[in-house]
């Protein structure tokens, strides 16, 4: 498990992975915002929580088409359905890596785009706390619904479509939490359901990954 980590580290590094392309995303949407609502600085506080959230769920989305592409068209994923590691692990490291280029860099950066959007300052910790909390449950998704169009012509589109109303849940109460902390509201509540949400997630979205890819690869 730690090579296949490594591995697909190092090919996310090396084949222009989600790392730079998607903050460059996150940054572009955050900068685009003042521009389309005014540079009024009471709006953008107020909408500074659920901007930062949707867009680092876009910039998780944007890089989930080549997250098993490169695996099936160099037959990777058949050496992996073969081998003695279940293939629910598998899907699971790749999930992890996955974050880790693209999910975790976005956590670091919130804080730093959060100030363009003049968000309050009680709000910086919790954006990160959400963030932290909901985006592993978007890569976790974001697998299964690559296992499910892997192969297809055209997949990303089809994803996209598969994946985005899963990604509600955790983008409501990752937003709210985000909201209520900038607010100094308790945000405890929909911290503690986004956890359930991730925590489900990882719990079952694994086995229904897998699942999914054995039938494409059949």
């Amino acid at each position: 498990m730690k090579a296949l980590l490594i591995r697909d580290l190092t090919l996310a590094f090396r084949a222009g992975g989600g790392f730079g392309l998607g903050l460059a995303f996150f940054l572009i949407v955050t900068v685009l915002v003042p521009f389309g609502v005014g540079p009024h600085s009471a709006l953008l506080s107020q909408i500074a929580p659920g901007i930062l959230w949707l867009g680092a769920l876009l910039a998780c989305l944007l890089s989930l088409d080549r997250l098993l592409a490169l695996d099936w068209e160099d037959g990777t994923l058949d050496l992996l359905a073969t081998s003695p590691l279940p293939l629910e692990a598998a899907l699971s490291v790749k999930a992890l890596a996955h974050w880790l280029t693209t999910g975790l860099p976005l956590v670091l950066a919130a804080p730093v785009l959060g100030i363009l959007l003049a968000l309050p300052a009680p709000g910086f910790f919790w954006l990160v706390v959400s963030l932290a909390l909901g985006t592993p449950a978007l890569s976790v998704i974001g697998t299964f619904g690559a296992a499910l169009t892997v192969g297809v012509k055209r997949g990303g589109l089809l994803m996209s479509l598969l994946v985005l109303p899963l990604y509600v849940p955790t983008l409501i109460f990752g937003a709210e939490a985000a909201r209520r902390g900038a607010t100094g509201m308790d945000p405890a509540t929909p911290l503690l359901m986004l956890a359930g949400i991730t925590a489900g997630t990882i719990a079952i979205m694994p086995f229904a990954s897998a699942a999914a890819l054995r039938v494409n690869l059949r």
